[in-house]
């Protein structure tokens, strides 16, 4: 389509396991479950259409799924997490992400772009929505706010075309249907950082937005 690319720089997988912390830091239970540790690996690693073989997901009422499947992250904000938070060990794969990505950020990347990788087609779902777990990881109970102020939130793909990836894959841009919602605006105006009634409505209508954020939307009153 154009000359946009991408790098794949870390790859991720994991599998959920249960950690157990202390009780009443942030009114959650002191027993969770997760697959936000994940190792990094080289590939290749074949990707279905929910992800990449040998990762899971110990939630799947709000995580995974056909709009979840594989989730990006820009290598670039590493180094602004580590000037904010010089105490915390942020390395690639930190959130809990599959692949890191060096490139392009959310404010490259809109909804329903179509990316390829070789064999591999994937495509921009939703922005990713940060959790408590986050928070727990990383002991910043904060930090589920901040990845929504900043924008850093990542976004997910759906598969569109099953395939394998290892790290050093180019991302090319192969389609985009929808070059006025970038995940970054996307954000902003789900997460209330911007309010537009009419572009909210205009969002929901979006065919290739994940489906339960079109919902969500749909139900607001505005």
């Amino acid at each position: 389509m154009n000359d946009l690319l991408a790098t794949i720089v870390a790859l991720h997988v994991g599998q959920p396991q249960t950690y157990r912390d202390e009780t009443g830091r942030d009114n959650r239970p002191a027993e969770w479950r997760t697959a936000f540790f994940k190792t990094t690996v080289a590939g290749p690693v074949a990707v279905g259409n929910e992800g990449l073989e040998g990762d899971g997901v110990a939630d799947h009422q709000n995580h995974g799924g056909i709009d979840g499947a594989i989730l990006a992250y820009a290598a670039a904000h590493y180094e602004q997490w580590a000037d904010e938070l010089p105490d915390k060990p942020m390395t690639f794969g930190g959130f809990g992400e599959n692949l890191t990505v060096d490139g392009i950020t959310e404010a490259d990347v809109c909804i329903g772009d179509r990316w390829r990788v070789g064999e591999l087609l994937l495509e921009v779902s939703k922005p990713r929505q940060p959790c408590w777990k986050l928070c727990r990881r990383w002991e910043q109970p904060d930090l589920a706010k901040r990845v929504v102020q900043t924008g850093r939130s990542g976004w997910y793909f759906r598969v569109r075309q099953t395939g394998e990836v290892s790290v050093g894959d180019r991302l090319e841009l192969a389609e985009r249907p929808r070059p006025d919602w970038s995940v970054t605006r996307t954000s902003r105006l789900f997460f209330g950082i911007d309010r537009d009634p009419v572009a909210a409505r205009e969002l929901a209508t979006l065919p290739e937005l994940a489906l339960t954020w079109r919902e969500e939307l749909l139900n607001r009153r505005v």
